[in-house]
Formats: C-alpha cells, structure tokens, sequence
C-alpha cells in the first residue's frame, strides 16, 4: 500500500473528524477527549482510522505552541491517552446509542439525587440516636476513604502540587464540612422533605455562579426562574405564627402587640438548610477550578476525608458527653442507616455528581436537583408519615418550577465555547 500523503493542517482536521465519528468528544463544544492537537497523537489516530490498521505505540508528547493554546488544552484530560480514551468505548454520540445505553446513562445521571433524597429520612433517623457533628463526620470519614481506595484501584492521579492539595482542603471545608455540618444541624430542627426542598433550590444559586465565573448563560425563561425560586423559598420560610394568624383571619401579627422575645435565628431548621444549600452550590461551582489541578474522583475523596476533621473536632468539643450517653442507643437499624448514608448517600452519590460536574454544564446538573426532595417527600410520607402544610407545598412547587425553568431553558454556549 503506498505511503498516504497529508498535510500537517489536513491531518489535524481530518483527525478530529476521526474522533468525532469515534464518539471521542465531550461537552457541547465538541473537543477532543485526548491530546489531539499534540501532531504525534493526532497522526496516529487518523492514519490508524485511514488504513484500518492498529495504530503503532507511540509516546504522546505534550508540547503546547502558545499560551492559548496551553490553557486550551489544560482543560482537557489529560490522565487519558489515545487508546485509553478509545478503548473505553465511552461518549458514543446520542443517535447512536442503544435504548439500553441511554437508560443506564440516564440512571447514571439520576441516582445522586435518589440516593440524597432517600438519605435524609436515614439521617433524620440516626441523628435521633447520636449528634448532629457526629452525623455530619461519619457521613464524610469512611466515605472518602471508599472514593479513593476505588480511585487508587483504578489508577487515577494523586494530586502533586501545593495548588492542588490547597485547591482541595478548600474545596473540602465549603463542601464538606460547612455542608455537612450545616445539614445536620438543619435536619434536627426540620422534617426530611422540607429541609430536601430548601437543600435543593441550591442551582439557583449554581446557576448565578457559572453565569459569572465561566460565562454560563441564562435565557429569558432561566432568569425568570431565578426570581419564582426566591418567591418559593420566601413561601417556604413563612414563620408558622405568621401562617396561622393569616388562616383566622387576623392579618399579620400587630407590631404595637406584646410578644414574647423571638426565637434565635440559629434555632430555625429552615435557615440551617439554606446555609447547607449554598454551601453545596458553592461547592460544585468550585469543583471545575478543583479539577484543574486533580483529578475529580480522587479530589472527591480527599475533600470529604479533610471536611470531616472540622466536624470531628468540634463534636469532640461540644458534643462528647451527649454523643457518649447517646451511643448505646444505637440498633441494628441505625448501624443499616449508617452503612446506606455512607456507601451509597455519600460514597456513590459525591463521586457520581462531581465527576458530572466536572465535565458537563454545571446550571442544568444542578438543576436535576428538583428530583431529589420528591424522593425524600416520597420516602418521608411512606416511612415517617411527614406532611406538609398546604403553604409550604405551594412554596415547593414554586420553587421546583422555578429549576425546570433554568434545566428547561434553550441551550446557551458557555462563554469559552
């Protein structure tokens, strides 16, 4: 057969194209998964899918012409070669996936959310039986350790440079302790359902976020999402004096009327909620600046184990007597509830979602969030015999609506797309 005659623009173009038909792209701007723009690996994927012939083991160098070029391809993986990329036979591109496939990527896609929604029954239960701290810690600890004894086993990257590891301690304080620490605490003063709705009208502030920082738009109809979320969360907060005196008849509480001294802020489960909620919006915002310098999966392990050690250290200082007496309490359902949170709440659900997020547009996985409080609501009504009040089911469905409106919107490129 004699020697193909390419061009260096020609084979760089039709190597692209190559992976592209390979299903070798990710996101909606259509990149390569590998190095294609390094010439050595592009030329080896074209002349392999030219000649129909196994593509000869070359070294790929990673050799960047200019800066742009350089920041272009640090967003790309860089862990995965050409032939790890195409072995895995992954990112097939929607036409061409089987019925099956689609189903599997969609339960793929779902099940942080299901596992979340159903873990708030099984905290509220243990919480019962232990501390809020305790709660939150256990949840992080062994779960960590499962991400990234499952990401050793696969051979992912340890993070390496001071960057990354102060990349991920922060990441780990926002996402893991303020969240699980506020979660646990909002969880002892609210039921499972309502305390999920609050949690998770957090893409409306993920949406916010990736609009600023990594120029995700927003239509018409998402921002008007914004603005009916803040109406359902305003609706969801509504004080229970404040609800019944509206229902007699007797109009807002006058403000000449003796009263007792209110409540503090921190004793409202409502307002610990939606302290946790933008603690994880702003955690999977981060998660993309996170990644630049680890891995995602091995980032989501380390993250939860370092969260954990705030948590740790002040159910030490302010929960040891309570926790101590509590402990023997404990049964066989709570240990369950326990090995449920952390392998499947925790583990798989965090590994999933910020491997997700990672990659994809951060608003709209966000917004999958919506399904997670019909879970919990579902589990909480069948198991816990929770209800809601009739104003506070408007406020869930107002804010629900208000995150189909931003996952609903017509798609918008990314400013760097």
């Amino acid at each position: 057969m004699p020697p193909l005659s390419v061009s260096a623009t020609s084979f760089q173009s039709n190597a692209v194209k190559a992976c592209r038909r390979a299903g070798l792209v990710v996101g909606q701007s259509r990149r390569p998964v590998c190095n294609l723009w390094n010439h050595v690996a592009a030329s080896r994927l074209y002349l392999s899918c030219a000649t129909q012939q196994p593509a000869p083991r070359i070294p790929t160098v990673n050799k960047w012409r200019t800066p742009s070029q350089k920041t272009q391809e640090a967003e790309l993986d860089d862990t995965a070669g050409v032939e790890t990329a195409a072995d895995s036979g992954s990112e097939l591109p929607p036409s061409e996936q089987s019925p099956y496939a689609k189903a599997l990527e969609a339960l793929f896609l779902v099940s942080p959310f299901f596992f979340w929604g159903t873990s708030m029954v099984s905290m509220k239960e243990l919480a019962v039986h232990t501390t809020p701290l305790a709660v939150g810690a256990w949840r992080l600890l062994p779960a960590g350790a499962l991400v990234l004894a499952w990401a050793m086993s696969g051979g992912r990257k340890q993070p390496s440079s001071a960057a990354g590891w102060l990349a991920i301690t922060l990441f780990g304080f926002v996402d893991g302790a303020c969240f699980q620490g506020f979660l646990a605490e909002g969880l002892q003063r609210t039921s499972a359902g309502l305390g999920s709705v609050i949690i998770d009208s957090q893409p409306l502030t993920v949406a916010l976020l990736a609009s600023v920082l990594y120029g995700e738009q927003l239509t018409a109809a998402g921002i008007a999402g914004l603005f009916v979320g803040v109406a359902g969360l305003s609706l969801l907060e509504v004080p229970p004096e404040v609800i019944s005196s509206l229902a007699q008849g007797g109009g807002l509480p006058s403000a000449e009327a003796p009263s007792l001294p209110a409540p503090s802020i921190w004793d409202s489960g409502e307002w610990w909620m939606l302290l946790a909620a933008q603690s994880m919006a702003a955690g999977t915002v981060m998660v993309r600046w996170v990644s630049k310098y680890a891995d995602p999966v091995v980032a989501t392990g380390w993250h939860m184990i370092i969260g954990s050690l705030p948590l740790i250290a002040l159910s030490a200082l302010t929960e040891s007597d309570e926790l101590i007496a509590r402990l023997p309490s404990l049964d066989g359902l709570d240990y369950a509830n326990l090995v449920y949170v952390t392998a499947l709440g925790s583990a798989a659900s965090y590994g999933v979602f910020f491997y997700n997020a990672s990659k994809g547009n951060l608003t709209r996985l966000s917004s999958l969030t919506f399904l997670t409080p019909m879970f919990a609501s579902a589990t909480g009504f069948l198991l816990l015999g929770e209800t809601l009040t009739p104003i506070q089911l408007v406020g869930a469905a107002v804010t629900l609506g208000s995150v189909y409106l931003i996952n609903t919107q017509g798609k918008q490129p990314s400013a760097g797309e």
